[in-house]
């Protein structure tokens, strides 16, 4: 029997196809294989939810009296820039009674075909006969062995029907909180949008609290004391540790506060013995970091080019549709399948030929050397971004070079042997004080020859010389540094991304962190340049050279919203019962009741209330139609992970909890 796979994408298909019997024909939206098997895709998500107005026309003006908007029944439509592929996909699907899902193997890429097939009314009988095929590496002997393992759809429903939920729920809170607080805004006299959504509001808020900590910052002084012991290999600079004595006089990061115990400690110490206490001394491998997944491109080519998040995912983009020169650039994963080894020369050989400044790296690494980059049991839905085997044009543009080399260098640097170093710590005795000595040197630099001339030392201590336990020196004298406590720094780029990444440290609730750092943070691989620039087009953030800001409006609005809405424990709240729901421990129901039921008692609050001070005498800011985004398009990725059948509520679980939140910013 003849089958239609339905893809995710273009590339998947395509990848798909060349797995299947030859020869080819290649038609608009499908490739037609020998045997009479069809392989057709998606461009991300074809279809999208309505707008309110959809519902009910009396919607297209916002009034509070018409909120919480709760649809009965939920409707999609076309997207309208994929309403040709979706026409195609259609007719396909009525041509064929043997379909295989090919969606990417997480939540959103189950949701993503299931819906098109609802959408194309499939019987019941034939819905019960769809396939699932789960692909994570586009290598032709992976994709074969894929092929060969056709699975149920039907075991997989659990995580359409999570992303389902996601996707909803994001609308319902995200459409009506918008609505509500643009609404009481209005009230209040600001003319402008304010976008309220489950992941855009809490990283406003990390920005709203990094820069009232900012201004709130008051500067005192502090003083650092080292004591200079002298030895035949060079002075030897230990720093006091002040004992329990002396807490009084510390501030709670244990900085010494009082300049008089600092010269009292400094003169008692002058010209008395150091002894030796304790001597550690160790060799150290620091092997090279994991190829790039996009937030950590993202962070290095902001602290090397100053790029914006958006810039470096825009020139990966140029990289990856129209020169072919890495791997898909979405990608949550640092981690490459083992099958991937075996393209090394090849890649290194394409790098070498099409990037000159690492022409003498190629040379020098080792192609049989294989780390730990190469893990199959880590890879998800996509592998890490790497170079593909095709020479870099030297049409280049200034941009896509440098990515193109942050990229190729970081994959370089995986067969090159680890750095090591000598690190040494002497604790000294000198008159009753405790003082420590740290050392640091590098003694091969291995992988970290690729680095930038200024990054290839990396020792932030001088080396030590060699001292045994009860060996004694002589302290010259006291060192005392006045110092001065600085303010948090403020939100670069770079640094909102990690912090978007590592949210869990920011959660109130103990209980939820372990849950945000399992699902890896704030947003999307695909997903976050995007809230950035969202806050930003709306107003509500600011640039200020490398530096973000909340503008007027941003701070009104956290302080106006309730704190529920402005931390990430809500986010974290949900990921685990949508994780419990991919495993067949929540339902869908009772999910969306209690969430309808939040949103109504936000929104009545918001009825009941005055306009908030905060949101009074604000700067004018552009006034825009609302327009919910969020779904997955072609140029709109999720964080993935390896599809389980959730009937296994273990390999579920593992795999789950590697998804994350879907939505770019619901509004």
């Amino acid at each position: 029997m003849a089958r239609l796979f339905i893809a995710e994408k273009p590339s998947l298909g395509r990848a798909i196809a060349a797995g299947l019997p030859k020869p080819h024909k290649n038609h608009k939206g499908y490739i037609e294989t020998a045997q009479g098997d069809v392989v057709t895709w998606c461009i991300g998500h074809l279809l999208e939810q309505v707008e309110p107005d959809a519902y009910d026309s009396r919607y297209k003006k916002w009034d509070l009296a018409d909120l919480p908007i709760v649809p009965e029944k939920w409707q999609l439509r076309p997207r309208q820039a994929a309403a040709a592929q979706l026409t195609v996909v259609k007719k396909l699907i009525k041509q064929f009674d043997q379909l295989v899902h090919a969606g990417d193997p997480d939540r959103e890429g189950q949701l993503l075909v299931d819906e098109v097939i609802d959408y194309a009314k499939v019987s019941a009988n034939k819905k019960a006969n769809i396939k699932r095929l789960l692909i994570s590496d586009l290598n032709l002997s992976a994709v074969k062995k894929a092929l060969a393992q056709l699975q149920d759809n039907k075991a997989y429903m659990p995580l359409s029907v999570s992303a389902l939920a996601r996707s909803r729920a994001d609308w319902l809170y995200g459409m009506n909180l918008s609505r509500a607080y643009t609404l009481l805004g209005k009230q209040a006299g600001y003319q402008g949008v304010l976008s309220v959504g489950r992941v855009q509001t809490p990283v406003l808020g990390l920005v709203v609290r990094r820069d009232q900590a900012i201004d709130s910052f008051v500067p005192h002084p502090f003083f650092q004391l080292d004591a200079i012991i002298a030895h035949p290999e060079g002075e030897i600079r230990a720093r006091w540790q002040p004992s329990e004595a002396c807490a009084k006089w510390q501030d709670e990061q244990g900085r010494v506060l009082s300049r008089p115990l600092a010269e009292n400690v400094a003169q008692r110490i002058a010209g008395q013995t150091a002894t030796v206490t304790e001597a550690e001394r160790q060799q150290r491998k620091q092997a090279a970091p994991l190829p790039y997944n996009l937030s950590a491109l993202q962070i290095d080519a902001s602290k090397r080019f100053g790029f914006s998040a958006q810039k470096a995912l825009d020139v990966c983009q140029q990289l990856y549709e129209r020169h072919k020169l890495i791997t898909y650039p979405r990608s949550d994963c640092r981690y490459l399948p083992k099958g991937h080894f075996a393209e090394a020369n090849k890649i290194l050989g394409a790098i070498k030929q099409g990037c000159e400044t690492l022409s003498q790296a190629c040379e020098g690494a080792d192609t049989k050397r294989k780390g730990k980059a190469w893990n199959d049991s880590k890879v998800g839905a996509h592998h890490a971004i790497i170079p593909t085997a095709k020479v870099a044009p030297t049409s280049l543009s200034a941009d896509e070079a440098k990515i193109y080399q942050l990229i190729a260098r970081q994959y370089v640097m995986q067969f090159y042997p680890a750095a090591e170093y000598a690190e040494g710590k002497l604790i000294f005795d000198i008159a009753g004080g405790c003082f420590i000595a740290k050392g640091k040197v590098l003694t091969l630099a291995g992988w970290r020859a690729l680095l930038p001339t200024n990054n290839t030392a990396d020792s932030d201590a001088a080396p030590l010389p060699l001292m045994e336990k009860g060996e004694q020196g002589r302290c010259e004298r006291g060192e005392i540094k006045d110092c001065m406590t600085e303010p948090p720094a403020a939100f670069t780029e770079s640094t909102l991304l990690q912090a978007m990444t590592g949210i869990g440290r920011y959660v109130q609730n103990k209980a939820l962190k372990e849950i945000l750092r399992e699902t890896d943070g704030l947003g999307t691989e695909a997903t976050r340049a995007g809230i950035i620039e969202l806050l930003v087009k709306r107003g509500l953030l600011t640039r200020q050279g490398k530096t973000l800001h909340a503008s007027a409006s941003g701070k009104g609005l956290i302080a106006a919203l309730p704190d529920s809405a402005t931390y990430p424990d809500m986010t974290a709240d949900w990921e685990r019962q949508l994780q419990d729901m991919a495993d067949r421990q929540c339902a869908y129901h009772p999910f969306m009741q209690e969430l309808t039921a939040q949103v109504t008692g936000l929104i009545e609050t918001v009825k009941t209330s005055p306009p908030p001070a905060s949101l009074s005498d604000l700067p004018a800011a552009p006034t825009k139609s609302f327009a919910r985004k969020g779904r997955r398009t072609s140029g709109y990725r999720k964080r993935t992970a390896k599809a389980k059948p959730a009937a296994n509520t273990k390999s579920t679980a593992t795999s789950a909890r590697a998804t994350k939140a879907r939505r770019k910013a619901a509004k």
